[in-house]
This record gives structure tokens, C-alpha cells and sequence, in this order.
């Protein structure tokens, strides 16, 4: 059990600290919801009501998406595009999607190399792009789900001011979908930019997501080793 903690330690860690917020995320968000509920003279909802609504619904399916997509067109942009000096991008010269030698795929995969590496056709073209495949399912899941109660939540809203209901397709076209949505794109954009800049001339001491401290600011990681 010890040498399996160690082993899995980086997603144990984020996987606690995930639920962690979003259990602290439910609490906190139960109790502004009530007092927004006493605000309007109407009786305060139990802690399951709310976390099964379509509110708590939508502030978490629209950080998700957000995140999801941030990681989609990361990965998407690394495939083709480089950073010289940073590790968290491949050296210049070395763009696209690589050699079936270099990528140990079909007849040149290892003996320990995944099955599905020696796979040819589709199958194996599904695994060779799984990881893109996977975030920008998960990124269109979400981003369905929060639009989906974004509609109810405005819906009721609406109920609320005797105006009339609106359809998904008019929600998904209004400004306050886009604002929402778009406050959280900018700021992942902006954070994965910061990563790339930043780990050109900056270092973290044993992160993997950093140069060796003494390597020089235009040499990736890579071109270290």
C-alpha cells in the first residue's frame, strides 16, 4: 500500500483536493443560495435540493468546461507549435505528429509498449489521438450540461420577473451565456500562456514542469538531457 501512495501520489493528492473544493464549494454555495431564497421572501431549499439544481449545476459544469478546453487546445497547439525554451513545448524543428519510429508505434513499439500502439487502422488512430479525443469530449459534455442549466436556472429567473421562458437556443445566444462563458476562457488562456512564458526564464527546483535550474533561458528541458 505504501509503494502504491508513492507511486499514484500526484493524482491522489489532486483528486483529494478536487473533492475537497467541491464539497466546500456545494456548502458554501447551499448556503448563499438560501440566503439569496430569504432575500426574496421564499423558504430556504435542503443541502441534496441544491446540490441536484440546476445552480449548483452550472457553477460547476461552466469551470470544467473552461479547464477542459484550456487542456484540448493546449495539447491541439503542442502538436504544431513551439516555444524554444520553454518544457512545456518541443524544440523548434520538431513540430507535428512524429514518425511511427519515434513514436514506437506498429512494428517499432517495445515489448511493454501498450497494446493498442501495435494496432494499425482506425482503432489505432483512435488510440494516437485518445488524449485529444478524450479532453475535447469531456469539454463538449460539459459545456452542454452547463448550457443546458444555464436554460432552466435563466428560466426560472424569468418566472420569477413574469417574463416569458426562453429556449435553449435563445440562452445559448444571449449575452449573459457568453459573459459567463467567456470570463472563464480568458482566464485559462492566460494561465497557459503564463506557464509557457514563465518556464522560459523561470525554474522550480524538482518540478517537472521546470528546466533544471542551471539550464539555459532558450534551451528546453529536452535539449538539456
Amino acid at each position: 500500500m505504501g509503494r502504491f501512495l508513492r507511486d499514484q501520489g500526484l493524482s491522489i493528492v489532486f483528486l483529494a483536493i478536487f473533492l475537497a473544493a467541491l464539497i466546500g464549494q456545494s456548502f458554501a454555495g447551499f448556503a448563499n443560495n438560501n440566503e439569496e431564497l430569504q432575500l426574496h421572501n421564499l423558504a430556504p431549499i435542503g443541502y441534496w435540493d441544491f446540490v441536484t439544481s440546476s445552480d449548483f449545476l452550472v457553477d460547476v459544469a461552466e469551470n470544467w468546461q473552461s479547464e477542459f478546453l484550456q487542456f484540448f487546445l493546449f495539447i491541439l497547439a503542442t502538436i504544431w507549435l513551439v516555444q524554444r525554451g520553454s518544457p512545456e513545448s518541443k524544440n523548434p524543428g520538431d513540430e507535428g505528429v512524429g514518425t511511427d519510429a519515434e513514436q514506437l508505434i506498429g512494428s517499432h513499439a517495445r515489448p511493454d509498449s501498450p497494446s493498442w500502439a501495435r494496432v494499425g487502422g482506425a482503432a489505432g488512430w483512435v488510440y494516437s489521438n485518445s488524449l485529444l479525443l478524450v479532453m475535447g469530449a469531456i469539454f463538449l459534455l460539459s459545456w452542454f450540461a452547463q448550457s443546458l442549466g444555464g436554460t432552466t436556472v435563466a428560466n426560472e429567473q424569468n418566472a420569477l420577473h413574469g417574463m416569458p421562458p426562453e429556449t435553449w437556443l435563445q440562452y445559448v445566444a444571449s449575452p449573459e451565456f457568453w459573459n459567463r462563458t467567456l470570463q472563464n476562457w480568458q482566464s485559462e488562456f492566460l494561465a497557459v500562456g503564463a506557464m509557457i512564458a514563465f518556464s522560459i526564464y523561470l525554474r522550480q527546483r524538482g518540478s517537472s514542469e521546470s528546466k533544471p535550474v542551471g539550464t539555459p533561458h532558450h534551451t528546453s528541458s529536452v535539449e538539456s538531457e
